[in-house]
Order: structure tokens, then C-alpha cells, then sequence
């Protein structure tokens, strides 16, 4: 195997030296507007009528062997500000269009929409994304990784949709301000996608072969410039926010607490591709609260990171390594403790060169005797052969002005320093088959010398029938990275896949097939700890609805005491070995329909001998395009020899969402966790006064459910207003 992988990678090296843009004939011709153009759905400015235009889409799903049988029709072009952007979008079926909601950012396969990728650089891996559903829902990201789309990037754009009998009409415009360009540059990547429900077809103008997103990079067309783009000038937004509030805690009968605060984030424009952004005492009290789980597993669990700031053009920080073997994880920053300032240069200095770097500083959280801290993250990344690009990445935590060894007498002891430093390749071949990554990581910490490194690497090939891969990992004992996801330490990982699917020419299915995965762990000293065999089939109906019905066989031996309850009843020995049975069920309804569902069930064994039962439920019904009711529950029996005993965990989670218009939102949502014996309610009014601007009403309660007692209340207001300079 260590011959192998060398070779493949140096296999693939060759074909991408030589590999040349997949859809290079497929050409937009942007011609600068010649007359003004006001975004109202109706397009009949002689701009418009002088646009050159595209259309002959390629169908991506159910099959892609031939043109779409939905038409689409786009336009573009520009003036001294900002790109325009025209799509009529005709009518698939009767009836009326399917969406979900006016919310930003949609589910993409729940919605009938239009999506436009954008590549400045046509680097066929960076870029950025704007669309719309058919009721006029914004949709916009940062894309990374030649075809992944951070949804949670904010900008300023301005869209309309207008709706006709045979068609809806998208129109936008957006600013040179918003995007990252290079000067100079009269070629740039695109590609137009569209889902439309009715038909269940999915298609994109420049072809995409069925397996991969259409969002995927490795197959834009190409935006040829009449001349090169304007230059967009000084960039500079200035974000402030100002917040009252009042926080009452009922647990220590405290008086009520009021806030009042304010803040302010900055974004400077270096150059057109390189941006600066600052932030002065932030505040995320708007965002989303983690979705509750029931936990059952013997390591800490992974919340994904809500907060804007860490979230946009993070992607070379965040990406870095795997999903349980990350040096950088944005929510150790702030954690417990407030956030005084910060600062990030992020973007490209050329084509072939990409730049990160993060400064954050938090104050002293004097509860916990947790001293002031200092976060410095870089990462600079090369472009190398067609899409492929080395990284490196360097991670630096500081405690200021502290001295473990003065530690009062039980209070916790915290680490002076801890830095991370990683090197990793990307493998991204030309078509787009071939994916993988290799990387180095070395960790620096007082007292630890040895086994303070891990390295890992992944191969994997994806065909329109076969997915098969492989990934390795090795972490040493003393490998730490404290601002980092590493839940597990001291291990060898290999885990290889195998998927194999067939696509029925007709009926009703549009692929089925088995894929089997084997995870294996070791020692250092390669003794066997953990082993997972899983063989599913799945199936997927042309109407989008899915079943993946499966079987597993599990070994662990414990390496430290566990209580397979987490609630601290009493713990298995450290040493024990544990093997068990599992078979699964889950399915997913069809999108178009307005009542929705997803049904999960497991049943087998589980440690010391004992069985488990686990089953999941979500309902959501929408009045579209105003209103979606959601309710997910799930519930745990598990069946053990004593102390533990017979036990039940109910996790049950209503929610409502109500779109007004594309502009105010309200989100209300309930969780009761009986593992956690823990309820809270959570409520949003979110107010888009103007682009990018935003006035937030957030309203929590946090429950003790037996018996039924307030832990602690609050209301916040936050004004948030985006001003261009």
C-alpha cells in the first residue's frame, strides 16, 4: 500500500499537467450594457434586448446523456458598478412552483431555483454563488474546494423575481464591491444550474456529469470579457451593531441583568482579491443554538461552528485535516469567556497563491480563573496542477501574563501555550474523478516531546458507478491541539470504501446500489481496539424520495472507564471488550410534496451485553410560501444488565418558521432533551431593513421540565446596519 498511493498520486499528477478545461467551447460573451437597467422582473431595457444570451441546457438528473426538456434562458451584462444577471425560467409541468419558504439560503434539492457559480479567477476551485428560488428567496455563498458552497457568507446584492403564467423571470444585480476579482483578468469560470421539482429534473448549462454537484468548478464554461472588468475602488464597509437586553437567572434568584452594548465589524478591500476584516467586541446573540442531541458515544461531540465572523472565507483554516482529526476549530475561540477584537487578511494574491491570517484576543473570565488569551492562525496555500494545491497552516494559542505554576489551590490549571503546525496536499484531478488528501501535522506543547505528531491521508475515485476509497490516520499519544477537534489521541485509523451503483433505463427507481465501509482502530503498537463492518444498499426513486437499508457488526474494547448511559450512573472497566449486531432502516420522502417526513430506526446490541433500540422521526408540513411547521423526535431504549438497568430518552424538538416576505422573518423553536433533563424555547423576528442590514428581537427561556421550573430567561434586540464607504 505505501508503494501504491505514491504511484496513484503521481499517476494522477501527469493526467492533471496535461488535463485542459473540460467545457472550454462553452462560451458567455460579456458585452458592457447599453442602457441603463432597473431590477423589476421585466426585461425590457434595450440592454436586455443587445445581451447575448445562452440557453440548450444540459440535463444533469435523472440522466445526463442528453439536453434539458425544461428551458432556461440566461443573459448577462455589465456597467461601470455592477453585473446583471437575467433568467427566464419556463415552466416544466403545470402547476404552481414548489418552494419552501422566502428564507435566504434554501435547501437547494427542496426548492425549484436557479443558481449561478462564479469563478473569477477560473482556478476551478474558489469562487463565489448567487441565486433565487421561484417565490424570490436570495441564495449566495462563498465557494471553496472546486465545488462547495459556505452558505453563511453575507454580502451586498439585489435581486427580483416576477412571476408569469409560462415562466418566472430571476433579475439581479450585483456589485463589483461584493466579489473577489483579479485585475486584468478578461476570462473568468461560470456555470448556470437549475432544479425544477415538477419534472425532477436537474440541469446546468455548461454539461456536469450526474455524480457531482452542479456547482462543481472542474466544469464551468467560460465569461469572456469584451474588455477587462471595471476596477472597483476603494472597498471599504463599515458593520456597526447596537444591542440592549436584560438576562434573568432563576436558578441563583439574582437581580436582573441588563445589557447594553455595542460593536463594530469592518471589511477594508486591499486590492480587488485580497480582503481585511476587523472586528471590535463582537456579538453572536442572534445566532442559531446548537441542535440537541442524545449522547451516546464515548468522545466529546462536534457542534458546527454558527458565528459569521469565524464562518466566511474560513474554509483554509477550517478544512484543514478531517471531520475527528481537525488543528483548527473556530469554537474553542470564545468559549466561555467574551471576545475583545479581532482581525483576518483573507483572500487571493494571484491566481496561483491564496492567503489566510487570524488574529482573535478574549479577555479574562475571572469565574474560572481562565486567563486573557491570544489566537493566531495562518494559512497560505499554492495552486499546483490543474485544481490541485498545497497547503500550510499554523496555529499559535497564548495565555497572557500566566504562570501555571501560580495556580491558586483548586482552581483549574490551564496551558501557558499550545501551537499547531501542518503541511497538506489537495488532490483535485481535472475531471474531477480523482480526489484525496495527504498531510503533517506536529504539535508544540509544554512538557511533551514525543508522539506530539500525526499524519493522514485519503484516496478516493468517483465514476458515474463506482466510488471507492481509502483513508489512513495515525495520531500520537501527546498529539494536542487545544484549539482544535481532536477527540481521540493514540490511535491508527484505516478505513476503506466501496460503492457500486446502477441506474435503471426506466421505472421508477433512478439508481440503487450496495456500498460496504469497514473502520478500523489500533494502538500505536497495532493492537486492535475498534472495528465497524457496514454493508447498505440504498435506492433512489426519480421522484427524489430515498431508502438505505443496512447491517453492521461492532467490536470495542474499552481503553478507559465509560458509562454507556452518560449519566454518571457507573462506568464499564477500562479493558473490557464489547460485540454486538446492528440492522438500520432510513428513509426520506419525496420533496415536491408540501407534507414531508424522514423516518430512521435502528435495533441490536450494545455494550455489556445489552440491546438498543433507537428511532427517528421528522414531520414538516409548509403553507408555501409563508409558513413551515417541522417536528422531529427521537428516542433511545437501551436495555442493560444492572446497575444500569432499563432506561428510555425521549429528544423531541417542534419548530415554526414563518417568511412574511424575503425580508422578515420569524423562527420559533422548542427542545426537550430528557437525557439532559433539559427543555429551552428559542424565538427570532429578524427584520432585512435594507441589504445586508438586519434588526434582530431573540427571546430564551431554558426550562428544569421535572418539575417544571424557568432556569433562566432573556431578551435581546440587536441593531445591525451595513454601510458602504
Amino acid at each position: 500500500m505505501r508503494r501504491l498511493i505514491p504511484c496513484l498520486f503521481g499517476c494522477i499528477f501527469t493526467l492533471q499537467a496535461a488535463a485542459q478545461k473540460k467545457n472550454e467551447q462553452y462560451r458567455l460573451q460579456m458585452r458592457k450594457a447599453t442602457s441603463a437597467i432597473k431590477i423589476d422582473g421585466v426585461a425590457d431595457e434595450p440592454a436586455w434586448r443587445d445581451a447575448d444570451s445562452v440557453s440548450n441546457f444540459y440535463m444533469i438528473l435523472p440522466m445526463d446523456t442528453s439536453y434539458a426538456n425544461v428551458r432556461t434562458d440566461v443573459k448577462m451584462t455589465y456597467d461601470n458598478d455592477q453585473i446583471y444577471l437575467l433568467v427566464i425560467n419556463y415552466n416544466g409541468a403545470p402547476g404552481p412552483y414548489m418552494v419552501e419558504s422566502l428564507r435566504r439560503d434554501f435547501a437547494f434539492l427542496k426548492n425549484d431555483n436557479f443558481l449561478m457559480f462564479l469563478d473569477p479567477f477560473d482556478d476551478q476551485t474558489n469562487g463565489f454563488a448567487f441565486g433565487s428560488n421561484a417565490a424570490g428567496a436570495q441564495w449566495d455563498g462563498l465557494m471553496y474546494d472546486g465545488g462547495k458552497v459556505d452558505l453563511s457568507w453575507e454580502n451586498k446584492w439585489t435581486s427580483l423575481v416576477k412571476n408569469y403564467p409560462d415562466k418566472w423571470v430571476f433579475e439581479a444585480s450585483i456589485p463589483f464591491k461584493t466579489i473577489r476579482y483579479k485585475k486584468g483578468i478578461t476570462r473568468w469560470g461560470i456555470n448556470f444550474g437549475r432544479n425544477d421539482l415538477k419534472t425532477t429534473e436537474k440541469s446546468s448549462w455548461a454539461p456536469v456529469p450526474r455524480q457531482f454537484p452542479s456547482a462543481s468548478l472542474a466544469y464551468t464554461g467560460v465569461l469572456d470579457w469584451d474588455t477587462i472588468p471595471p476596477n472597483a475602488g476603494p472597498n471599504i464597509s463599515l458593520i456597526p451593531y447596537m444591542l440592549g437586553g436584560l438576562n434573568k437567572d432563576y436558578i441563583s434568584d439574582n437581580p436582573t441583568k441588563w445589557r447594553r452594548d455595542a460593536g463594530l465589524d469592518a471589511k477594508i478591500g486591499i486590492t480587488s482579491s485580497l480582503n481585511l476584516d476587523l472586528t471590535v467586541n463582537p456579538d453572536f446573540s442572534q445566532v442559531d443554538v446548537d441542535k440537541q442531541v442524545t449522547n451516546l458515544d464515548r468522545f466529546e461531540l462536534f457542534f458546527p461552528e454558527r458565528r459569521q465572523f469565524f464562518l466566511e472565507n474560513g474554509d483554509q483554516f477550517t478544512n484543514f485535516g478531517y471531520s475527528t482529526l481537525r488543528p483548527f476549530f473556530s469554537r474553542r475561540i470564545g468559549l466561555g469567556t467574551p471576545i475583545h477584537f479581532g482581525a483576518r487578511l483573507s483572500g487571493k494574491l494571484n491566481r496561483n497563491w491564496r492567503l489566510g491570517v487570524m488574529n482573535m484576543q478574549t479577555g479574562k473570565q475571572s469565574a474560572t480563573s481562565l486567563p486573557a488569551q491570544n489566537f493566531t492562525v495562518a494559512a497560505l496555500q499554492r495552486r499546483v496542477f490543474s485544481r490541485s494545491n498545497i497547503g500550510m497552516l499554523l496555529i499559535n494559542k497564548e495565555s497572557i501574563n500566566y504562570d501555571p505554576g501560580k495556580a491558586e489551590p483548586g482552581d483549574p490549571v490551564y496551558s501557558r501555550y499550545n501551537r499547531n503546525f501542518g503541511l497538506e496536499y489537495n488532490l483535485a484531478s481535472a475531471n474531477n474523478f480523482w480526489t484525496g488528501k495527504a498531510l503533517a501535522l506536529k504539535s508544540f506543547s509544554p512538557g511533551l516531546r514525543s508522539k506530539d505528531w500525526a499524519h493522514a491521508a485519503n484516496l478516493q475515485y468517483t465514476s458515474k458507478v463506482w466510488s471507492i476509497g481509502w483513508q489512513h490516520e495515525y495520531v500520537g499519544k501527546n498529539y494536542k491541539a487545544e484549539v482544535g477537534y481532536v477527540p481521540r489521541t493514540g490511535y491508527i485509523k484505516f478505513a476503506p470504501t466501496a460503492t457500486r451503483l446502477f441506474f435503471p433505463k426506466t421505472g421508477a427507481l433512478l439508481s440503487h446500489g450496495p456500498q460496504l465501509t469497514s473502520t478500523n482502530f489500533f494502538t500505536e503498537k497495532m493492537e486492535r481496539t475498534d472495528n465497524e463492518l457496514m454493508l447498505n444498499y440504498g435506492l433512489v426513486w426519480r421522484a427524489r424520495n430515498t431508502l438505505n437499508i443496512w447491517a453492521s457488526t461492532t467490536y470495542i474494547q474499552l481503553l478507559q472507564p465509560f458509562d454507556p448511559l452518560n449519566l454518571g450512573k457507573d462506568s464499564l472497566q477500562a479493558f473490557s471488550k464489547h460485540s454486538w449486531n446492528t440492522v438500520g432502516a432510513d428513509y426520506v420522502s419525496k420533496p415536491q410534496s408540501l407534507l414531508t417526513y424522514a423516518l430512521s430506526a435502528r435495533y441490536g446490541g450494545y455494550y455489556a451485553g445489552g440491546r438498543r433500540f433507537t428511532a427517528t422521526g421528522e414531520l414538516g408540513y409548509r403553507f408555501q410560501p409563508y409558513v413551515s411547521i417541522a417536528m422531529s423526535a427521537n428516542y433511545n431504549q437501551l436495555n442493560l444488565p444492572k446497575p444500569w438497568g432499563n432506561n428510555g430518552f425521549w429528544l423531541v424538538g417542534p419548530r415554526l418558521d414563518v417568511t412574511m416576505t424575503n425580508t422578515l422573518y420569524f423562527t420559533g423553536f422548542v427542545q426537550y432533551n430528557e437525557q439532559m433533563k433539559n427543555m429551552n424555547l428559542n424565538t427570532r423576528l429578524q427584520w432585512r431593513y435594507r441589504p445586508a442590514s438586519d434588526l434582530f428581537i431573540v427571546y430564551t427561556d431554558n426550562y428544569l421540565p421535572e418539575p417544571f421550573y424557568v432556569k433562566n430567561r432573556a431578551l435581546v434586540l440587536k441593531l445591525v446596519y451595513w454601510l458602504n464607504l
